[in-house]
């Protein structure tokens, strides 16, 4: 265990990671995980705010400045846990298939073990959000968190996200963009039905959308030059009531991401130009509707540079400088977009690759729960430093 947690402590987050995710909960109705934070927040003496963008918990350590805001986001995924654990969901079709268990438990160790340093050289306060993963059209929890007014008086942000790609023991510090942006879009094809028997006097919404998913993923090899970063997915995609109906409408939804904000805004434009061409050349009506936009989680250099030479002190950790823009999206940028930010990956792969190699929203994942104490120690350390070194005032 790293020289920051004690034995016990370590096997207690283990246990409070095992219970969230044993009970697994949706965006905005993370009631029990917010009572357990909130719970264990109090006793270790931190001013607690609950209720915070409905179920967001809020607590704070210290006074006056530096002034450290840390991050964990608590909600769930709708999918199925399919893992042969003693902890697997027992919420059917709910699963912590991103590790927001993993992070409630780290920043949680992180408050309790920085609520026994005396005298306290700054304040730090921990959010615990809801509703980081956002269907089409839904809200942010941290777009809810942030309006609040919760960032006011707070110098920088800390966050860190499970990273299934580096091994546990390991920290990914990304130079720049550490998560990418990202837009959702929906769209809405309006055909003609028809019986199945007499096609040619219907307008088919189906083979429509059919053409439109073949054609947005061809964009990215089309819309973007050798290494630049940027996907096109589409996730869903509804149409149809009846094998023996011509289907007169369809609709599927889907995000662009991209490192480079520019990017975005012309892979935006190439979607909007393959749903006209479709539309005209199959004779339907189809429109684009785009939601949820998200910037890019930016890091701020001078955290970046602190954040390698800290961890680099910190036993049993090893930083990593990552350069390789990831297409994750995380609402962290709207934190980082209004005071400097640093967001760090936290590797949680076993070194024998039996646990952690699954992806991220696969509903096999599951985590080298080690890496829990690396997370306490790793942010402890950080912020520790920031508290005793403030950084300098200018940007970069």
């Amino acid at each position: 265990m790293s020289e920051s947690l004690s034995e016990q402590a370590f096997w207690d987050l283990v246990e409070l990671r095992r219970d969230l995710h044993r009970h697994p909960e949706l965006r905005f109705q993370e009631f029990r995980t917010a009572g357990l934070v909130a719970a264990r927040l109090g006793a270790a003496g931190l001013e607690v705010t609950e209720g915070v963008a409905g179920t967001g918990v809020v607590a704070t350590l210290g006074a006056g400045h530096p002034h450290v805001l840390i991050r964990a986001d608590m909600d769930a995924l709708p999918t199925s846990d399919l893992k042969d654990v003693e902890y697997r969901s027992q919420t059917d079709g709910v699963c912590h298939a991103c590790g927001h268990d993993v992070h409630v438990a780290v920043v949680l160790g992180v408050a309790e073990q920085l609520a026994k340093t005396p005298d306290l050289p700054g304040r730090v306060t921990v959010v615990f959000q809801p509703a980081e993963e956002i269907p089409f059209g839904e809200e942010s929890g941290g777009r809810a968190v942030v309006d609040t007014g919760v960032l006011a008086d707070v110098d920088l942000v800390l966050g860190l996200h499970c990273w299934p790609w580096l091994p546990a023991g390991t920290v990914g510090v990304d130079e720049r963009v550490a998560m990418a942006s990202k837009s959702a879009f929906k769209i809405s094809v309006h055909g003609l039905g028809a019986h199945a028997a007499a096609p040619d006097q219907g307008r088919d919404a189906i083979v429509a959308a059919s053409h439109i998913v073949t054609s947005l993923h061809q964009l990215q090899s089309r819309e973007t030059r050798p290494g630049q970063r940027a996907t096109i997915n589409v996730g869903t995609i509804i149409g149809g009531r009846s094998q023996s109906i011509v289907p007169p409408t369809a609709e599927l939804t889907g995000t662009i991401r991209s490192a480079e904000p520019e990017l975005g805004a012309t892979l935006r434009s190439a979607v909007e130009r393959v749903v006209a061409g479709v539309s005209t050349v199959s004779d339907v009506e189809a429109t684009v509707d785009w939601k949820n936009d998200m910037p890019p989680v930016i890091n701020d250099g001078r955290l970046v540079r602190r954040a390698l030479d800290v961890l680099a002190q910190t036993p049993s950790i090893e930083p990593l400088l990552v350069n390789d823009p990831p297409m994750t999206a995380d609402d962290f940028a709207l934190y980082a977009e209004q005071r400097p930010g640093l967001y760090i990956k936290l590797g949680v792969a076993s070194p024998d690759g039996t646990v952690g190699a699954r992806p991220l929203h696969d509903s096999r994942f599951d985590v080298d729960e080690r890496a829990i104490a690396v997370g306490v120690a790793a942010l402890a350390a950080l912020t520790t430093d920031l508290l005793e070194n403030p950084l300098e005032a200018t940007h970069d």
